[in-house]
């Protein structure tokens, strides 16, 4: 994960408009009975901005689009993604904080969201106190990935071995303070093992060392590595989600060899805080309809994605008990912002 200092380096926003003609737009009628933004007028009356803070192609631009991006077609509103990269998602969340808490700045956060939270002491907000939850969205399926030559076929194995060999047995991540890191600190410590950390560039090199052999695990979004679990070049040992994938049915949940263990951090849609609580509860409640429409069931399954929307409460509840998690693994594993 970058500095926070990196805040300098803002990137152009890529601006694109969803827009729709209002008259035409389908539940237009609806937002005659809307709830008040507090001023007397129903909501939304004007364009929503939704700031991304990563690059275009991954899973928090898609569920942009797919998802949060139908609120335009609901309430005859554009709704304008403007992405804002860099500081491991540090730039946009700290734009989202200082907007108005009027229900026309929201943000896309990710696992990124919490670990700065616990990893890094002078972010330019206050994860808790700057933001107020709408919903969680859900999170991206995982799988803790092992070489064949490795000789393991299940989490139990890999524990075995890491006990026979401590401090040798290695495991890749994207880098230090990414969420393979730090989920792969998770499962250090819930497996009481001693193993070695090697950070690389980015998921896509820390899987090619686990493929290679010079890594002996590492946990990265199944999206990114199923295709070489099916050919045979990784050996998926567990999947980091509550239930198996419907992808790879046959392989257990971590869960099922290391009882209790979870895999926090999700993506989530945010809005600064003093947002008007009636406004939070009606995105809410349009995202969670939109995640249950047909196609975007079948969008998000292809993405690998796990639908788990929220209200506005059980939202501040889930990131609350998130970052108490991460910044436990963080002050058990010794680990230190760079």
């Amino acid at each position: 994960m970058n500095h926070v200092t990196a805040l300098q380096r803002v990137s152009f926003p890529i601006v694109i408009a969803l827009s729709v003609a209002v008259a035409a737009a389908p539940g237009f009628a609806q937002t005659q009975q809307n709830p008040s933004t507090g001023s007397g007028q129903v909501y939304p009356t004007k364009p929503i901005r939704l700031v991304v803070p990563f690059t275009p192609g991954g899973t928090s631009d898609f569920l942009a689009r797919a998802t949060i991006g139908k609120l335009s077609e609901s309430w005859g509103q554009p709704v304008v993604i403007e992405t804002r990269t860099g500081a491991g998602g540090t730039i946009g969340a700290a734009i989202v904080a200082k907007a108005t808490p009027d229900g026309y700045t929201l943000l896309i956060s990710s696992a990124a969201f919490t670990i700065s939270a616990a990893l890094q002491p002078n972010l330019p907000y206050n994860a808790l106190k700057d933001f107020s939850g709408i919903t969680r969205l859900g999170f991206s399926t995982t799988a803790l990935i092992a070489p064949p030559t490795l000789g393991v076929k299940t989490t139990k194995d890999l524990i075995a071995l890491a006990h026979e060999k401590p401090g040798q047995i290695i495991f890749s991540s994207a880098g230090f303070g990414s969420s393979t890191h730090l989920n792969g600190e998770r499962f250090r410590l819930a497996a009481g093992i001693k193993v070695t950390h090697v950070g690389y560039k980015g998921a896509a090199d820390a899987m090619i060392e686990v493929m290679a052999g010079r890594a002996q695990y590492a946990i990265v979004s199944l999206s990114s590595s199923l295709s070489s679990i099916k050919d045979g070049r990784l050996i998926a040992l567990a999947v980091g989600t509550p239930e198996r994938s419907s992808l790879l049915p046959d392989v257990p949940t971590i869960a099922e060899a290391l009882p209790g263990y979870a895999r926090d951090g999700s993506h989530s849609l945010l809005a600064p805080a003093g947002t008007p609580r009636p406004v939070l509860n009606q995105i809410s409640k349009e995202v969670g309809r939109i995640l249950e429409l047909p196609d975007i069931k079948e969008q998000v399954k292809n993405f690998d994605f796990v639908s788990a929307p929220t209200t506005p409460e059980e939202h501040d509840r889930i990131l609350r008990a998130d970052i108490a998690t991460f910044t436990k693994v963080v002050k058990v594993a010794g680990l230190i912002a760079k």
